[in-house]
C-alpha cells in the first residue's frame, strides 16, 4: 500500500468544477511534482489533500487510513503537512520561535519542542538564523522558514506549493538542496511548481492538470515529450527542457 492514495478527488465551488477525478499515489521517501497552468486546480488539490477544503466526492488514504474530510490539524499530527506559496510567519517572532510553533504539533511541552525545532534548524543547516527575526528576512529566508516550519511538525509527507516561487537561480538551487536532504530522510514531498528547471531537479514522476484533470503521469522525460502536456502547458520552448 502506497503512503498517499487520492482516489476520485473532485472539488466544486458552486458551478465552478476546479478538480475532477483526480488521482494520484506517493510512496515513501519519493518525490513527485503536481504541474499545469495557472487555474489548473493545483493548490486546490493540494488543500482538499490537506483537509483545507472537503471533497465533494473522492477519497484521500494516508497509510492507509480514510483521512477525507479531517481537519487539517488532525492530518498534520498523522503526519502528513503542506506549505503556502504566499508564507505568513509570526513576523514579530524569531525563526526558532517560528519553528518551535511547527513542533507543537507532536507535543506540549515546551523543552520538547524547543529541542524538536533545534534539531530541525541544524538539520537544514539553518541554526546560523535561528535569532532572527520573521520579518527581517528576505523571500528566500521566508521560503526556508515555512519548509523548516512544516519539518517540525514530524511529518510523513510535506505537499509543497511554489517552494521556489520568486526565488534567484542560487536561492532555489539551496531549496533545492534542502528538499533532497528532506527526501534523503525518508519523507516523501509532493510538490506544486511552475519552474520546470526545479520540477527537472527534483521529481522522479510528475503529474499534470489541466482544467481540474490529469492530462498525463510519468516520468518527467515521458511527460515532457508528451503532445498533449507540450500543447496545454510547457509549449515547444520547453519541451525538451
Amino acid at each position: 500500500m502506497s503512503l498517499l492514495e487520492v482516489n476520485g478527488l473532485t472539488k466544486k465551488f458552486g458551478g465552478l468544477l476546479a478538480v475532477n477525478n483526480f488521482d494520484v499515489s506517493l510512496d515513501k521517501g519519493e518525490i513527485v511534482a503536481l504541474i499545469g497552468p495557472n487555474g489548473a486546480g493545483k493548490t486546490t488539490a493540494f488543500s482538499t489533500i490537506a483537509g483545507f477544503y472537503k471533497p465533494n466526492t473522492g477519497k484521500v488514504i494516508f497509510k492507509g487510513q480514510d483521512i477525507t474530510g479531517l481537519r487539517p490539524d488532525q492530518i498534520c499530527k498523522l503526519g502528513l503537512v503542506r506549505t503556502f506559496q504566499v508564507v505568513r510567519p509570526f513576523q514579530s517572532l524569531s525563526v526558532l520561535d517560528n519553528v518551535i510553533v511547527g513542533a507543537y504539533a507532536r507535543t506540549n511541552d515546551a523543552t520538547s519542542a524547543r529541542k524538536k525545532a533545534i534539531e530541525t534548524l541544524e538539520f537544514l543547516d539553518m541554526l546560523d538564523m535561528a535569532d532572527h527575526l520573521a520579518n527581517r528576512l528576505p523571500i528566500a529566508g521566508r521560503k526556508r522558514l515555512e519548509i523548516a516550519r512544516a519539518l517540525a511538525t514530524g511529518p510523513e509527507l510535506m505537499l509543497l506549493d511554489e517552494t521556489m516561487a520568486g526565488l534567484r537561480p542560487t536561492e532555489a538551487d539551496e531549496v533545492i538542496a534542502m528538499v533532497h536532504k528532506i527526501c534523503q530522510s525518508g519523507v516523501a514531498i509532493l510538490l506544486v511548481e511552475h519552474v520546470m528547471r526545479v520540477v527537472m531537479s527534483l521529481a522522479g514522476r510528475i503529474v499534470v492538470l489541466h482544467h481540474g484533470e490529469k492530462i498525463a503521469e510519468g516520468t518527467p522525460a515521458d511527460v515532457t515529450r508528451n503532445p498533449q502536456v507540450i500543447d496545454a502547458y510547457l509549449g515547444e520552448a520547453n519541451a525538451d527542457c
